[in-house]
């Protein structure tokens, strides 16, 4: 039997007589972000394994810049982003733009990440097909179906939807078995985002816009701020940042640089309640490059983004989550981030009380990353080649 081993890890595989297909389909920045290390590692499989990359666009102008950066290929892409969609209305336009792809393409795995309403649409598109599906940060809960919506019911419609699991940390894990999933298609592999951050960290530079904005704030104590999720927006939004404006008002140590998210629902209080200030900078939304090296000059982070959840503890950054809950508790446990709930006076205090306590950042250099090491790109593709060749193998004992 002839053999090849696709990477220095030394694993060989048998050479089938055709190469097994995989369609990865991704819509959001987020997704190309923890896709790309994945994707880039199976098109090291060139004798074993074809890659074929869709997607939906469900975010254009900050989907594309991505793309670019990742240099991932796009073999199909979808464009169904209208303005002011409905999350039924990008589902029914993903299924039936993919339907005659995956009858054309007939991929042998279709792999999907995360929560969005593109990766759920993919999966049961893939089911419908009888096409395996294998997910990228499997297990992800929060306990609450709407918080965050849609998320949170997608990420669970897929796990019922897939046949491979891939977590990101033990716990996911456990959370997989606790619902029935079998645990012969689950897997800890990390989070492949630190693949992808590490990446960034090595060739970053920085623009003379953030230059600009880093010397203006040269020698205050730099909260970064990001906040954008459905959640938060309205009275809550308002209300984290007037204590943001007061605890900057009260202090003259501290400064605020925001990169501030297009949708009016973000915009409008931004200005109307933190312009004017000579320490707060509202600043135009950042690539992710450009982002990580912003969030690297943070003295604190502010956030209600899962990613930065991810992010924080490889920059050695603390982090307060925005948030009621979280899906990703191990940043709590590991001592990275706190939870601020939904209380204006708990983050008030909490603002307080990190100001007072010098040696928390100390503490956050010398944590291990709970959510991996910085080679999930690589174990994913290895085990998804592992799987698709035991598949092929199987079929070949039984005569088909």
């Amino acid at each position: 039997m002839n053999l090849i081993s696709p990477d220095e890890s030394g694993t060989h595989f048998p050479v089938g007589k055709l190469r097994k297909k995989i369609l990865t389909i991704f819509g959001t920045r987020p997704e190309v972000i923890k896709l790309a290390p994945v994707i880039q590692q199976l098109d090291g499989y060139g004798k074993l394994l074809q890659t074929v990359n869709v997607t939906s666009a469900q975010h254009t102008d900050i989907l594309y810049p991505f793309v670019r950066l990742f240099e991932i290929r796009i073999d199909h892409d979808l464009q169904i982003m209208e303005a002011n969609q409905t999350p039924n209305q990008v589902c029914s336009r993903v299924l039936a733009s993919l339907d005659p792809i995956l009858a054309q393409e007939r991929p042998d795995m279709i792999l999907v990440q995360g929560d969005t309403t593109t990766a759920m649409s993919g999966a049961l598109a893939g089911f419908h097909r009888r096409i395996p599906v294998a997910h990228v940060e499997a297990g992800l809960r929060t306990g609450d179906v709407y918080n965050p919506y849609p998320e949170e019911m997608n990420r669970r419609i897929i796990t019922r939807l897939a046949s491979y699991h891939f977590a990101a940390t033990p716990r996911n894990r456990d959370t997989l078995l606790s619902e029935g999933v079998p645990d012969s298609g689950i897997f800890v592999t990390g989070n492949p985002v630190l693949d992808s951050l590490k990446t960034i960290l090595e060739r970053s530079e920085v623009t003379p816009a953030l230059e600009e904005v880093l010397k203006t704030t040269k020698g205050l104590r730099r909260i970064i701020l990001t906040t954008h999720r459905r959640e938060s927006f309205g009275q809550i939004l308002a209300e984290n940042l007037r204590v943001l404006r007061s605890f900057i008002d009260q202090y003259e140590d501290i400064g605020l640089i925001f990169p501030v998210h297009p949708n009016p629902a973000v915009l409008g209080p931004a200005v109307s309640i933190l312009a004017g200030h000579p320490r707060i900078h509202l600043i135009q939304p950042l690539s992710y490059e450009h982002f990580i090296v912003l969030l690297s000059h943070a003295w604190l982070i502010v956030s209600d983004s899962g990613g930065v959840q991810e992010e924080a503890p490889t920059l050695g950054k603390p982090l307060l989550v925005l948030r009621k809950n979280t899906e990703r508790p191990e940043a709590i446990e590991s001592g990275v981030a706190r939870l601020v709930g939904g209380s204006p006076q708990r983050f008030g205090a909490m603002l307080e009380e990190i100001r007072q306590e010098a040696n928390w950042t100390d503490k956050i250099r010398a944590v291990r990353n709970p959510f991996g090491q910085g080679d999930s790109g690589k174990r994913i593709a290895q085990l998804i080649a592992k799987l698709l060749i035991e598949v092929d193998h199987e079929h070949d004992q039984n005569g088909n």
